[in-house]
């Protein structure tokens, strides 16, 4: 019993803590897992438990580390990955992650990066209406930046030969998700503002943030905002917004709706045209009619105002005059004779 080494509580948690601390791995881990228990503390550190399925650790990251390495406001749910390090508490003997950043996890950090750029170039004014170009009404040339093998192209295809198949179409062939599709999306807009297209469509098929991602880059943003050629947006469904339908000049809730928007419906334009033209003809006789009428009025004024007609009138005038007088020259010569 007098050979045993008896230590304090205390010098045991310090002896576990070194141990911990001398550990590299332990010094800069990162963690990914659920948040649970998350509380903002008064004094600015947020508690929070990080678990998955198999396991759960408690941690905390204090107001100062905060300001850096947070970016979002944490809440119960979110999946996150967590980097600082492992530590022992030495009062409890209970070792924690000490955080000093933050993310996301996944679709979260997407999001949240997504609304960053949103606000930084909002902020910019890249959104401002008086920026965007009005689409052409009668487009002769359409530009459209796409996969070559998809549904976006293959509807807007569809579209084209319903509404009018006489448009020429020019398809950039681009990559629109994974490694080298915003430089490659990019490199069509710029292309096809140079060709001199009349308007160009820009989009895909529906998918999820990760595959939509290409359009929600600085990138494409910039070259969207810089083109010469007025740009529809007509990226996944309905329901999915990316920064490029922000900057463009106009919004299509999918690549279908795209087209029907650029392409104007020959068959509706060559109607309205014999509208126009039965319009134009029923003017023309009108017109016709009218001045014929009031050329016969003329006519009839003309001849009441002929210079020869009141030059009979006096003719007429004089040889009834005329004729009068002899008449009262005869009649004051028999008068005389009796």
């Amino acid at each position: 019993m007098a050979n045993r080494n008896i230590y304090s509580v205390a010098q045991v948690n310090s002896y576990i803590k070194n141990m911990f601390a001398q550990d590299f791995m332990l010094r800069q881990v990162s963690i990914k897992g659920e948040v649970s228990n998350c509380k903002y503390h008064t004094s600015g550190h947020i508690y929070f438990t990080i678990k998955d399925a198999g396991a759960a650790m408690n941690a905390i990251m204090f107001a100062g580390s905060r300001a850096a390495g947070l970016s979002f406001h944490m809440k119960e749910g979110d999946q996150v990955i967590v980097t600082g390090s492992v530590e022992v508490y030495e009062k409890t003997g209970a070792y924690q992650l000490y955080a000093k950043k933050i993310e996301l996890d996944g679709e979260g950090n997407l999001y949240l990066k997504f609304e960053q750029l949103k606000h930084e170039l909002e902020e910019m004014g890249m959104f401002a209406a008086e920026y965007k170009q009005p689409i052409p009404r009668y487009a002769g040339r359409i530009g459209v930046v796409t996969a070559p093998t998809g549904a976006a192209v293959q509807d807007i295809r569809n579209v084209s030969s319903r509404r009018n198949p006489y448009v020429q179409v020019i398809l950039y062939p681009a990559l629109v998700q994974g490694e080298g599709a915003a430089a490659s999306i990019v490199r069509g807009i710029r292309m096809l503002d140079e060709a001199g297209v009349d308007v160009i469509i820009v989009g895909r098929g529906g998918g999820s943030i990760e595959e939509l991602w290409a359009f929600n880059e600085e990138e494409v943003a910039r070259a969207i905002f810089e083109c010469h050629t007025p740009v529809i947006s007509a990226v996944g469904h309905e329901t999915d917004f990316t920064i490029a339908d922000f900057v463009a000049d106009l919004r299509a809730p999918t690549p279908s709706a795209a087209a029907e928007l650029a392409y104007f419906d020959c068959r509706t334009l060559l109607n309205s045209m014999q509208g126009y033209q039965e319009r134009l003809e029923r003017a023309v006789w009108n017109k016709i009619d009218v001045n014929r009428a009031k050329l016969e009025r003329y006519g009839t004024r003309l001849q009441y105002l002929n210079p020869e007609s009141r030059l009979r009138d006096r003719q007429q005038y004089a040889a009834d005059v005329q004729e009068r007088i002899q008449s009262a020259m005869e009649q004051k010569i028999k008068d005389k004779r009796h």
